[in-house]
């Protein structure tokens, strides 16, 4: 992705979100060609000329200084993420050479503790939104109809992104399907600008534009925030029906860029009770070849 490019359309959506009243200007009427707050409004706000926000928001001014972006960040009225995220793109580092990564490597200590959480869904998610790891219960509240073993095998992970946006059993899986889009995108958007260099991770961004409508919108919109560490999010499942469950999302601060995702429900809730159900239909058994198998049956769910 080219950095410049970047930069300038972050600036641009930034501005579209904001009237002249916003920001204490008089709007005289009138048909504007563009939504929002126009170039020179912003910079005579920030307090830099016309033309030098322009070759900003063009690339052309590398060595804009902290000063400056703090001023254009504030009339945007951006949040500290955007902000950091301004600062990033606005620094024309020297490209390094893409290049794929080597598959991430999962620590034998974290696989016995998602293994350990048993009735609870917990997952390993990588840097680029690939799952490295599931236990059983994640794997039946997920993805169920994917093979369990998938994670173990580098070309064949299921990724978080992909699953959202092109698989039909992962949209239907979320109530509010959007908002879950949204933050995958802002949150793809900072790993993105974090590992330029990632091969496959710029290949899987320009897949899911050509493959989804729905992500090249929201790409275009230039979300940009981290998945918050702790939300509620509810879900329809196709075997045990509706669950609001607890999500929290922890970093793993000795592997770069790994995070894990742990499911709870409310004690004694009806989500509660159809965590244990979905635990209890997801444990191993043994089939007549010795290996383990997930119970693909279960009472009809209640509408």
């Amino acid at each position: 992705m080219d950095r410049r490019s970047e930069l300038g359309e972050f600036l641009r959506t930034r501005r579209a979100r904001l009237r002249p009243e916003d920001v204490g200007l008089c709007d005289y009427g009138g048909r504007r060609r563009v939504p929002g707050l126009r170039r020179e409004e912003l910079a005579q706000l920030a307090g830099v000329s016309a033309g030098y926000y322009t070759r900003l928001e063009q690339g052309q001014s590398p060595n804009a200084s902290d000063a400056v972006l703090d001023a254009i960040a504030c009339v945007l009225r951006l949040d500290e993420t955007e902000r950091s995220h301004l600062h990033s793109l606005a620094r024309h580092r020297p490209p390094k050479p893409r290049r794929y990564p080597r598959p991430e490597q999962l620590r034998p200590g974290v696989q016995l503790l998602i293994d350990a959480l048993g009735d609870y869904p917990a997952l390993i998610i990588g840097r680029s939104t690939d799952v490295l790891a599931w236990n059983r219960t994640a794997h039946a509240l997920l993805a169920g109809h994917l093979p369990f073993e998938a994670p173990q095998q580098p070309r064949q992970r299921p990724n978080i992104a992909r699953l959202i946006f092109l698989d039909p059993h992962t949209r239907e899986l979320y109530a509010d399907w959007r908002s879950k889009a949204r933050d995958t995108v802002a949150d793809l958007r900072l790993i993105a600008d974090q590992y330029p260099e990632d091969l496959a991770l710029t290949e899987l961004i320009g897949e899911l534009t050509m493959k989804s409508e729905d992500f090249a919108t929201l790409w275009a919109a230039h979300p940009v925030h981290r998945c918050v560490p702790h939300f509620t999010r509810e879900f329809r499942h196709p075997l045990v029906g509706v669950l609001t469950l607890n999500n929290e999302l922890l970093d793993l601060s000795n592997d770069a860029g790994q995070r894990m995702a742990v499911f709870t429900a409310e004690p004694d809730s009806a989500s509660a009770a159809a965590l244990a159900l979905l635990a209890d239909l997801s444990g191993p058994e043994t089939d007549t070849d010795g290996e383990r198998a997930v119970v693909a049956s279960a009472p009809p769910r209640a509408e």
